[in-house]
C-alpha cells in the first residue's frame, strides 16, 4: 500500500474549501495548523458510524497513523446509526467530537445543544431512487407518488423535501412519505408498496444496483451541487479547552479525505477487511467511495456559508423555526478555527 504522504501546509490550505476560505487561510497561514509537536498527543474521542461508507476514512486515518502524524491520539467511538445517537454521545460525554450529517446537527443546535461545527468532510451520500415499474424518470414525475424512507424527519427525507420544494413540488401535499424499517426500504419499493426510495449510502447504492432502480436525485448534484453534507462538531467544553487540538483534527480530516479521493481502493480495502459490510465487495466499496465528493470540506467562513445555505433550506421545509435567522444561526453554531 502506498503510504499517506505529508502534504505541506500550502497544499492543505489549497484544499481547504471555497475561494473565500482560501483567502482567509492565506491571510493567516502562519497560524493555522501549528501544533507543538513536542507536546504529548492530546486524546480526542471521535464519534462515528462505522457501518456508513462515508465514515470509513476516519477509521482508515486512525489505522494508518494520519491522526497520529498530527500529534493526536484519536479514539473512535461507535455512536450508532443515527444523528440522535451522535447527539447523545456528545451530550453524555462519551465522545468529544463527532462526524454527522448537517441535517442531523442543525435542529438540536437550534434548540441550544452546546456543540460547534468546525470542518466539513465531503458531499453526496444520499439518493432518491425510483422503481422501473413506477415509470418515474425525473423530478416532475415524483408528484403524486409515494416515497419510502427509514424515518419521518430522517436526513434522506429532509434532503429530498428540499429538492422537491425547489423543483416546484410541495414536499408535504404533493407526495406521500412512508416510513419503513431501515433495511427494508428497497424491498418495499420493489414490491410496489411505494414508488421511490430515499436512503443513505452504502445502502442506497446497494438498492440501486440490486433492483436496477433509476436515480432521480442525489445530494451531489442539482440543488445540492457544491454542498457539503457531513461535518465535524465538538462539544462546547472540549472546544474551549482544546482548540489547538481541534485545529489539528480539522487538518487531519482534510488530509484523510483528500487521500481517500485519490486512493479509494485502499480505503475500501481497509473498510472491507475490518468492518466486513454485509453484501458489499471491495469493488463495490471502491465505487461508492470513489464517487463521493471528498474535495468539499469547508472550514472557516466557507463552512459558515454552507451552514447558512443549509439553514435556509431547512426553513423552507419547516424543519427549523420560522424565526431563525440563517446567517446569525450559522455564525453562532460554528467555530472559525482560522481566527
Amino acid at each position: 500500500m502506498s503510504q499517506p504522504s505529508s502534504p505541506n501546509r500550502r497544499k492543505i490550505l489549497q484544499l481547504a474549501g471555497a475561494t473565500g476560505a482560501l483567502a482567509s487561510l492565506g491571510a493567516v497561514s502562519g497560524r493555522i495548523f501549528s501544533p507543538a509537536l513536542a507536546a504529548p498527543a492530546p486524546k480526542i474521542r471521535l464519534a462515528w458510524t462505522e457501518v456508513a461508507a462515508c465514515h470509513s476514512p476516519l477509521g482508515f486515518g486512525v489505522a494508518k497513523g494520519i491522526y497520529a502524524k498530527h500529534n493526536l491520539d484519536v479514539e473512535l467511538f461507535y455512536q450508532g446509526a443515527s444523528g440522535q445517537t451522535l447527539i447523545q454521545a456528545l451530550a453524555t460525554n462519551k465522545a468529544d467530537a463527532g462526524a454527522g450529517l448537517i441535517g442531523d446537527w442543525l435542529k438540536p443546535l437550534e434548540q441550544g445543544f452546546d456543540v460547534k461545527l468546525f470542518v466539513g468532510s465531503h458531499g453526496g451520500c444520499q439518493r432518491l431512487l425510483a422503481s422501473k415499474a413506477s415509470g418515474i424518470t425525473d423530478l416532475a414525475g415524483v408528484k403524486g407518488k409515494t416515497i419510502a424512507t427509514y424515518g419521518i424527519g430522517a436526513p434522506p427525507q429532509v434532503a429530498f423535501q428540499v429538492t422537491l420544494a425547489k423543483s416546484g413540488i410541495d414536499p408535504e401535499a404533493d407526495v406521500t412519505w412512508k416510513a419503513v424499517p431501515f433495511e427494508l426500504v428497497g424491498d418495499v419499493v420493489n414490491r410496489g408498496e411505494a414508488d421511490l426510495a430515499a436512503h443513505l449510502d452504502p445502502w442506497a447504492w446497494s438498492i440501486e444496483k440490486k433492483y436496477n432502480f433509476t436515480k432521480i436525485a442525489d445530494t451531489q448534484t442539482g440543488v445540492f451541487e457544491n454542498h457539503t453534507c457531513c461535518v465535524l462538531g465538538a462539544n462546547g467544553p472540549f472546544l474551549q479547552a482544546n482548540k489547538d487540538a481541534l485545529r489539528r483534527l480539522a487538518e487531519a480530516n482534510i488530509e484523510v479525505h483528500e487521500y481517500t479521493a485519490n486512493h479509494p481502493d485502499e480505503v475500501a480495502q481497509w473498510y472491507y477487511d475490518n468492518l466486513k459490510p454485509a453484501g458489499l465487495s471491495k469493488e463495490d466499496l471502491t465505487e461508492i467511495l470513489g464517487k463521493l465528493v471528498y474535495h468539499n470540506h469547508p472550514i472557516g467562513q466557507a463552512l459558515v456559508d454552507q451552514i447558512r445555505i443549509t439553514s435556509e433550506d431547512l426553513k423552507l421545509v419547516k424543519v427549523l423555526d420560522p424565526s431563525t435567522d440563517p446567517k446569525e444561526f450559522a455564525e453562532r453554531i460554528t467555530v472559525n478555527l482560522l481566527a
